[in-house]
């Protein structure tokens, strides 16, 4: 019984839909004939903002509203619906509140007055501070408005390579394919003060830590060593 009563029903849905798509359908023809014969006098159809909201509401109702359409093309309608959905969130913002909410002077003289206090807190820290106050802020608007602390002048990348050139040197692996068919890897460290090479050989398990103390003759400790 209760198969019966589900497959009638289902059988009901299945013939207003039917209809639904039929009556949708017969309103699409009839609305392109109406658009046909205002454009009589013109090449192009003839489409009010009222033809293009009908087109796009039916776009959203109606799954076979393709088939129907002739006078424009259906990457057209689509687009009309792109450009509604623009024109609505426009609208929306330029009548309603946009962007963030405005922080108040008040929180925004706590954020500088703590944080010129305590120069080593950070974003974080003043945060979390200004949460146990009860003052409800992000994380990002309490970095807005700190105080920026002034850094000590600290020495260029090129600088330092000037200091320390008489104690830097590089390293490369390259391979090389012997007369037997055979493939080296070959582990070679250059100097940079003179650009001389300071080590070169040749194995198949290469291991570079230990080959740059062996070869070179910096002295180097394997917790100095720096991969750039």
């Amino acid at each position: 019984m209760v198969d019966l009563i589900i497959m009638m029903l289902n059988s009901l849905l299945v013939g207003l839909r039917g209809q639904a798509a039929m009556q949708a359908e017969i309103i699409a023809l009839r609305h392109q004939l109406t658009v046909l014969q205002r454009s009589q006098k013109s090449r192009r159809p003839m489409l009010t903002r009222m033809d293009r909201c009908l087109w796009v509401w039916l776009s959203q109702l109606w799954s076979a509203w393709r088939s129907a359409l002739i006078i424009v093309k259906p990457e057209t309608v689509i687009n009309w619906h792109r450009q509604g959905f623009r024109l609505y969130w426009t609208w929306k913002v330029r009548h309603g509140r946009s962007g963030r909410p405005q922080v108040p002077k008040e929180t925004r003289d706590l954020i500088r007055t703590i944080s010129r206090e305590n120069p080593l807190w950070g974003a974080p820290r003043i945060h979390s501070e200004l949460l146990k106050l009860g003052v409800k802020i992000s994380q990002a608007s309490v970095a807005k408005y700190m105080v920026r602390h002034p850094k000590p002048p600290s020495q260029t990348w090129r600088t330092f390579l000037s200091n320390h050139v008489s104690q830097l040197a590089s390293v490369d692996f390259f391979t090389v394919h012997t007369v037997w068919f055979e493939v080296l890897f070959v582990f070679i460290v250059l100097a940079h003060d003179r650009r001389r090479v300071v080590h070169f050989n040749h194995s198949w398990p290469c291991w570079p830590t230990l080959m740059m103390k062996m070869g070179s003759s910096f002295r180097m400790d394997s917790r100095r060593l720096v991969g750039l």
